[in-house]
Protein backbone atom coordinates (compact mmCIF):
# COMPACT_ATOMS: atom_id res chain seq x y z
CA UNK A 1 0.00 0.00 0.00
CA UNK A 2 3.05 2.74 1.02
CA UNK A 3 4.50 1.96 -2.78
CA UNK A 4 0.63 2.64 -4.66
CA UNK A 5 0.32 5.94 -1.97
CA UNK A 6 3.79 7.43 -2.86
CA UNK A 7 3.20 6.75 -6.74
CA UNK A 8 -0.14 7.97 -6.43
CA UNK A 9 1.10 10.90 -4.85
CA UNK A 10 3.58 11.79 -7.58
CA UNK A 11 0.83 11.79 -9.90
CA UNK A 12 -0.67 14.38 -7.81
CA UNK A 13 2.46 16.24 -7.84
CA UNK A 14 2.95 16.36 -11.36
CA UNK A 15 -0.39 17.55 -11.86
CA UNK A 16 -2.17 14.56 -13.39
CA UNK A 17 -6.35 14.54 -13.14
CA UNK A 18 -6.40 11.53 -12.02
CA UNK A 19 -8.18 10.23 -8.44
CA UNK A 20 -5.11 9.38 -5.96
CA UNK A 21 -6.64 6.70 -4.26
CA UNK A 22 -8.49 4.12 -5.60
CA UNK A 23 -11.20 1.32 -4.48
CA UNK A 24 -9.21 -2.11 -4.02
CA UNK A 25 -7.51 -4.30 -1.31
CA UNK A 26 -7.25 -0.96 0.71
CA UNK A 27 -10.93 -0.65 0.65
CA UNK A 28 -10.38 3.31 0.88
CA UNK A 29 -12.22 5.99 -1.17
CA UNK A 30 -12.06 7.74 -4.23
CA UNK A 31 -10.84 11.23 -4.59
CA UNK A 32 -12.29 12.91 -7.33
CA UNK A 33 -10.12 14.78 -9.70
CA UNK A 34 -10.47 18.18 -8.79
CA UNK A 35 -11.31 19.27 -12.31
CA UNK A 36 -14.65 17.42 -12.10
CA UNK A 37 -15.78 19.48 -8.51
CA UNK A 38 -14.55 22.68 -10.82
CA UNK A 39 -17.43 21.43 -13.77
CA UNK A 40 -19.74 20.60 -11.56
CA UNK A 41 -19.92 24.39 -10.13
CA UNK A 42 -19.57 25.57 -13.66
CA UNK A 43 -15.63 27.11 -13.31
CA UNK A 44 -13.92 25.03 -15.62
CA UNK A 45 -11.74 25.92 -16.95
CA UNK A 46 -10.49 28.44 -14.47
CA UNK A 47 -10.24 32.00 -16.04
CA UNK A 48 -8.62 34.92 -14.09
CA UNK A 49 -11.25 37.92 -12.87
CA UNK A 50 -8.44 40.41 -13.01
CA UNK A 51 -4.53 41.03 -12.71
CA UNK A 52 -3.89 42.62 -9.24
CA UNK A 53 -1.53 40.95 -7.20
CA UNK A 54 2.00 40.10 -8.65
CA UNK A 55 3.91 37.63 -6.27
CA UNK A 56 7.50 37.35 -6.16
CA UNK A 57 9.36 34.36 -4.98
CA UNK A 58 12.90 36.06 -4.76
CA UNK A 59 14.78 32.99 -3.69
CA UNK A 60 14.66 30.15 -1.63
CA UNK A 61 17.36 31.04 0.79
CA UNK A 62 15.76 30.75 4.32
CA UNK A 63 17.48 30.96 8.27
CA UNK A 64 14.78 29.02 8.99
CA UNK A 65 13.49 25.05 8.16
CA UNK A 66 10.51 24.94 8.79
CA UNK A 67 7.76 21.45 9.23
CA UNK A 68 5.21 22.64 7.19
CA UNK A 69 6.78 25.29 4.59
CA UNK A 70 5.54 24.07 1.01
CA UNK A 71 8.86 25.91 -0.41
CA UNK A 72 11.52 23.70 0.87
CA UNK A 73 12.99 26.34 1.56
CA UNK A 74 16.63 26.70 4.16
CA UNK A 75 19.90 28.22 4.71
CA UNK A 76 21.24 25.66 2.19
CA UNK A 77 19.18 26.44 -0.97
CA UNK A 78 20.79 28.43 -3.27
CA UNK A 79 17.87 30.00 -5.69
CA UNK A 80 18.21 33.55 -5.68
CA UNK A 81 16.85 35.73 -8.17
CA UNK A 82 18.86 38.00 -9.70
CA UNK A 83 18.92 42.06 -10.09
CA UNK A 84 18.18 41.24 -14.27
CA UNK A 85 15.53 39.26 -13.30
CA UNK A 86 13.78 41.93 -10.86
CA UNK A 87 14.34 44.47 -13.22
CA UNK A 88 12.11 42.17 -15.52
CA UNK A 89 9.54 42.15 -13.10
CA UNK A 90 9.98 46.53 -12.38
CA UNK A 91 9.55 46.71 -16.37
CA UNK A 92 5.93 44.34 -16.21
CA UNK A 93 4.67 46.64 -13.40
CA UNK A 94 5.62 49.69 -14.78
CA UNK A 95 3.48 48.47 -18.01
CA UNK A 96 0.99 46.93 -16.36
CA UNK A 97 -0.93 49.38 -13.74
CA UNK A 98 -3.91 47.02 -12.49
CA UNK A 99 -0.91 45.14 -10.65
CA UNK A 100 -1.45 47.44 -7.69
CA UNK A 101 -0.12 45.17 -5.09
CA UNK A 102 3.45 43.44 -5.21
CA UNK A 103 3.26 40.52 -2.51
CA UNK A 104 7.84 39.67 -1.87
CA UNK A 105 8.27 36.07 -0.52
CA UNK A 106 10.93 33.23 -0.08
CA UNK A 107 12.22 31.49 1.51
CA UNK A 108 13.23 34.10 3.65
CA UNK A 109 12.99 37.43 1.07
CA UNK A 110 15.37 39.95 3.17
CA UNK A 111 18.39 37.31 2.14
CA UNK A 112 18.15 38.17 -1.47
CA UNK A 113 21.14 40.79 -1.64
CA UNK A 114 18.98 43.29 -4.17
CA UNK A 115 16.22 43.01 -1.52
CA UNK A 116 16.27 46.81 -0.58
CA UNK A 117 16.76 47.74 -3.96
CA UNK A 118 13.72 46.18 -5.15
CA UNK A 119 11.70 47.16 -2.68
CA UNK A 120 12.88 50.70 -3.13
CA UNK A 121 11.87 50.32 -6.84
CA UNK A 122 8.93 49.13 -6.74
CA UNK A 123 7.94 51.83 -4.16
CA UNK A 124 9.14 54.72 -6.68
CA UNK A 125 6.31 53.01 -9.50
CA UNK A 126 3.69 53.77 -5.96
CA UNK A 127 2.80 49.96 -5.35
CA UNK A 128 1.72 48.42 -2.03
CA UNK A 129 4.29 46.47 -0.92
CA UNK A 130 4.01 43.17 0.97
CA UNK A 131 6.49 41.43 2.05
CA UNK A 132 6.32 37.89 3.94
CA UNK A 133 9.08 38.29 7.00
CA UNK A 134 9.27 35.32 9.03
CA UNK A 135 10.45 37.17 12.14
CA UNK A 136 13.23 35.41 13.23
CA UNK A 137 15.36 37.40 10.52
CA UNK A 138 15.45 40.51 12.43
CA UNK A 139 17.04 39.35 15.03
CA UNK A 140 19.51 36.46 12.21
CA UNK A 141 22.25 38.96 11.96
CA UNK A 142 23.15 42.35 12.23
CA UNK A 143 23.11 43.73 8.97
CA UNK A 144 18.64 43.10 9.06
CA UNK A 145 18.18 44.80 12.79
CA UNK A 146 17.23 47.68 11.06
CA UNK A 147 14.31 45.74 8.82
CA UNK A 148 11.60 47.21 10.77
CA UNK A 149 12.47 51.12 10.09
CA UNK A 150 13.40 50.18 6.48
CA UNK A 151 9.82 48.61 5.99
CA UNK A 152 8.14 51.61 7.97
CA UNK A 153 10.25 54.26 5.60
CA UNK A 154 8.63 52.70 2.73
CA UNK A 155 5.57 51.87 4.10
CA UNK A 156 5.25 47.83 3.67
CA UNK A 157 2.70 45.75 4.64
CA UNK A 158 4.85 42.56 7.25
CA UNK A 159 2.47 39.88 6.81
CA UNK A 160 4.19 37.00 9.25
CA UNK A 161 4.24 33.27 10.26
CA UNK A 162 3.65 32.54 14.00
CA UNK A 163 2.33 28.76 14.15
CA UNK A 164 0.87 29.37 17.65
CA UNK A 165 0.75 32.15 20.08
CA UNK A 166 2.55 29.33 22.79
CA UNK A 167 6.56 28.57 23.12
CA UNK A 168 6.15 24.84 22.43
CA UNK A 169 3.43 24.61 19.57
CA UNK A 170 5.78 26.92 17.72
CA UNK A 171 8.89 25.73 18.18
CA UNK A 172 7.99 22.01 17.81
CA UNK A 173 6.55 23.42 14.24
CA UNK A 174 9.88 25.94 13.17
CA UNK A 175 12.68 24.77 15.30
CA UNK A 176 14.05 25.81 18.93
CA UNK A 177 14.34 29.25 19.89
CA UNK A 178 11.92 30.49 17.20
CA UNK A 179 8.89 31.57 19.69
CA UNK A 180 11.07 33.49 21.81
CA UNK A 181 12.99 35.67 18.44
CA UNK A 182 9.58 35.80 17.14
CA UNK A 183 8.18 37.37 20.09
CA UNK A 184 11.01 39.94 19.93
CA UNK A 185 11.05 41.26 16.42
CA UNK A 186 7.25 41.53 17.00
CA UNK A 187 8.21 44.07 20.03
CA UNK A 188 10.56 45.16 17.99
CA UNK A 189 7.57 46.26 14.92
CA UNK A 190 5.02 47.51 17.21
CA UNK A 191 7.83 49.78 19.02
CA UNK A 192 7.79 51.32 15.79
CA UNK A 193 4.30 51.56 15.20
CA UNK A 194 3.14 48.54 13.56
CA UNK A 195 0.01 46.61 13.85
CA UNK A 196 -1.17 49.78 16.09
CA UNK A 197 -4.44 51.45 15.58
CA UNK A 198 -4.05 54.61 13.40
CA UNK A 199 -0.15 54.77 12.48
CA UNK A 200 -1.43 52.81 8.90
CA UNK A 201 1.40 50.21 9.16
CA UNK A 202 0.12 46.68 8.67
CA UNK A 203 1.20 43.60 10.90
CA UNK A 204 -0.51 40.45 9.72
CA UNK A 205 0.43 37.18 11.41
CA UNK A 206 0.20 33.61 9.79
CA UNK A 207 -1.65 30.62 11.27
CA UNK A 208 -0.75 27.17 9.79
CA UNK A 209 -1.80 23.76 11.18
CA UNK A 210 1.01 21.87 13.10
CA UNK A 211 -0.56 18.34 11.67
CA UNK A 212 -2.70 16.45 9.33
CA UNK A 213 -6.04 18.88 10.32
CA UNK A 214 -8.08 22.08 8.66
CA UNK A 215 -7.45 25.79 10.80
CA UNK A 216 -10.02 26.75 12.71
CA UNK A 217 -12.53 29.46 12.47
CA UNK A 218 -10.08 32.69 11.15
CA UNK A 219 -11.99 34.89 12.83
CA UNK A 220 -12.38 33.06 16.44
CA UNK A 221 -8.92 32.12 16.19
CA UNK A 222 -7.67 35.71 15.77
CA UNK A 223 -9.22 36.84 18.38
CA UNK A 224 -7.60 33.84 20.74
CA UNK A 225 -3.88 35.82 19.43
CA UNK A 226 -5.08 38.86 19.98
CA UNK A 227 -5.63 38.38 24.15
CA UNK A 228 -3.28 35.71 24.55
CA UNK A 229 -0.68 37.75 22.90
CA UNK A 230 -1.30 41.33 24.50
CA UNK A 231 -1.81 39.39 27.50
CA UNK A 232 1.43 37.85 28.04
CA UNK A 233 3.50 40.28 25.58
CA UNK A 234 2.14 43.38 24.92
CA UNK A 235 2.01 42.35 21.22
CA UNK A 236 -0.57 43.94 18.73
CA UNK A 237 -1.08 42.82 15.24
CA UNK A 238 -3.88 43.80 12.33
CA UNK A 239 -4.95 40.36 11.31
CA UNK A 240 -4.72 37.03 11.47
CA UNK A 241 -4.65 34.58 8.26
CA UNK A 242 -5.44 31.08 8.90
CA UNK A 243 -3.69 29.14 6.10
CA UNK A 244 -4.60 25.56 5.35
CA UNK A 245 -1.22 23.74 4.43
CA UNK A 246 -1.51 21.80 0.98
CA UNK A 247 -0.50 18.29 0.65
CA UNK A 248 2.80 19.09 -1.51
CA UNK A 249 6.30 19.07 -0.41
CA UNK A 250 7.76 18.82 2.92
CA UNK A 251 3.94 18.71 4.52
CA UNK A 252 3.70 15.30 1.86
CA UNK A 253 6.86 13.85 3.26
CA UNK A 254 5.20 14.68 7.03
CA UNK A 255 1.96 12.87 5.71
CA UNK A 256 3.23 9.94 3.90
CA UNK A 257 5.71 9.48 6.89
CA UNK A 258 2.95 9.80 9.23
CA UNK A 259 0.66 7.39 7.39
CA UNK A 260 -1.98 10.60 7.41
CA UNK A 261 -1.88 11.08 3.91
CA UNK A 262 -5.06 9.12 2.50
CA UNK A 263 -7.24 10.78 5.57
CA UNK A 264 -6.24 14.26 5.23
CA UNK A 265 -7.02 13.99 1.34
CA UNK A 266 -10.59 12.92 2.70
CA UNK A 267 -10.58 15.60 4.90
CA UNK A 268 -10.18 18.14 2.50
CA UNK A 269 -12.44 16.48 -0.24
CA UNK A 270 -15.31 16.50 2.23
CA UNK A 271 -14.63 19.97 3.09
CA UNK A 272 -14.66 21.04 -0.60
CA UNK A 273 -16.72 24.64 -0.49
CA UNK A 274 -17.61 25.53 -4.31
CA UNK A 275 -17.99 29.38 -3.16
CA UNK A 276 -14.17 29.02 -2.14
CA UNK A 277 -13.10 27.08 -5.62
CA UNK A 278 -14.91 30.76 -7.02
CA UNK A 279 -12.54 33.10 -4.87
CA UNK A 280 -9.47 31.63 -5.35
CA UNK A 281 -6.02 33.31 -5.14
CA UNK A 282 -5.27 32.45 -8.59
CA UNK A 283 -8.12 34.19 -10.13
CA UNK A 284 -6.20 37.46 -9.50
CA UNK A 285 -3.08 37.15 -8.79
CA UNK A 286 0.34 36.25 -11.06
CA UNK A 287 3.48 34.15 -9.82
CA UNK A 288 7.00 34.83 -10.21
CA UNK A 289 9.53 32.16 -9.68
CA UNK A 290 12.61 33.39 -8.71
CA UNK A 291 14.19 32.37 -11.96
CA UNK A 292 11.16 34.48 -13.55
CA UNK A 293 9.01 32.11 -15.32
CA UNK A 294 5.37 32.11 -14.37
CA UNK A 295 2.70 30.30 -12.47
CA UNK A 296 -0.73 30.52 -11.80
CA UNK A 297 -0.19 30.50 -7.89
CA UNK A 298 2.66 29.98 -5.53
CA UNK A 299 1.81 26.22 -4.84
CA UNK A 300 2.13 25.67 -8.26
CA UNK A 301 5.46 27.29 -8.82
CA UNK A 302 6.60 24.98 -5.85
CA UNK A 303 5.20 22.24 -7.93
CA UNK A 304 6.70 23.35 -11.19
CA UNK A 305 3.33 23.97 -13.24
CA UNK A 306 4.65 26.46 -15.31
CA UNK A 307 1.65 28.32 -17.39
CA UNK A 308 1.02 27.06 -20.46
CA UNK A 309 2.27 28.93 -23.56
CA UNK A 310 4.81 31.08 -24.81
CA UNK A 311 4.15 33.66 -22.07
CA UNK A 312 5.49 31.66 -19.05
CA UNK A 313 8.23 33.61 -18.42
CA UNK A 314 8.44 37.24 -17.21
CA UNK A 315 10.62 38.45 -20.10
CA UNK A 316 7.09 37.56 -22.43
CA UNK A 317 5.14 39.35 -19.82
CA UNK A 318 2.14 39.45 -21.81
CA UNK A 319 -1.43 41.30 -20.13
CA UNK A 320 -3.98 39.65 -22.89
CA UNK A 321 -2.77 36.54 -22.92
CA UNK A 322 -2.45 36.23 -19.00
CA UNK A 323 -5.82 37.62 -18.70
CA UNK A 324 -7.36 34.62 -20.91
CA UNK A 325 -5.22 31.59 -19.67
CA UNK A 326 -6.67 29.14 -18.48
CA UNK A 327 -5.41 28.17 -14.97
CA UNK A 328 -3.68 24.97 -14.42
CA UNK A 329 -5.49 23.21 -11.18
CA UNK A 330 -4.57 20.12 -9.89
CA UNK A 331 -5.59 17.60 -6.94
CA UNK A 332 -3.82 19.79 -4.40
CA UNK A 333 -6.41 22.74 -5.22
CA UNK A 334 -8.48 20.79 -3.17
CA UNK A 335 -6.23 22.52 -0.10
CA UNK A 336 -7.56 26.15 -1.45
CA UNK A 337 -10.82 24.95 -1.30
CA UNK A 338 -11.76 23.25 1.72
CA UNK A 339 -14.18 24.60 4.45
CA UNK A 340 -13.80 28.75 4.39
CA UNK A 341 -11.06 27.82 1.46
CA UNK A 342 -7.31 29.70 1.63
CA UNK A 343 -5.15 31.79 0.40
CA UNK A 344 -1.75 33.69 1.06
CA UNK A 345 -4.27 35.77 2.87
CA UNK A 346 -5.98 33.50 4.88
CA UNK A 347 -9.85 32.39 4.27
CA UNK A 348 -11.77 32.93 1.37
CA UNK A 349 -14.93 32.49 2.16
Amino acid sequence: MKSLLAEHSKLAIAGEQIAILEHGQSGHFNLIPFQQKLEAAGLYPLQPTSLEVFQVNVGKMCNQVCRHCHVDAGPDRKEIMSKETMQLCLDALKNNPSLTTVDITGGAPEMNPHFRWFVEAIKKLERHIIVRCNLTIILANKKYNDLPEFYKEHQVEVVSSLPFYTQDRTDRQRGNGVFDDSIKALQMLNAIGYGLEETGLILNLVYNPAGAFLPPSQLALEKEYKTALSKQYGIAFNNLFAITNLPISRFLDYLLQSGNYEKYMEKLLIAYNPFAAANVMCRNTISVGWDGYLYDCDFNQMLDLKMAGSHNHIAHFNTEKLYNRNIIVGQHCYGCTAGAGSSCGGAVA
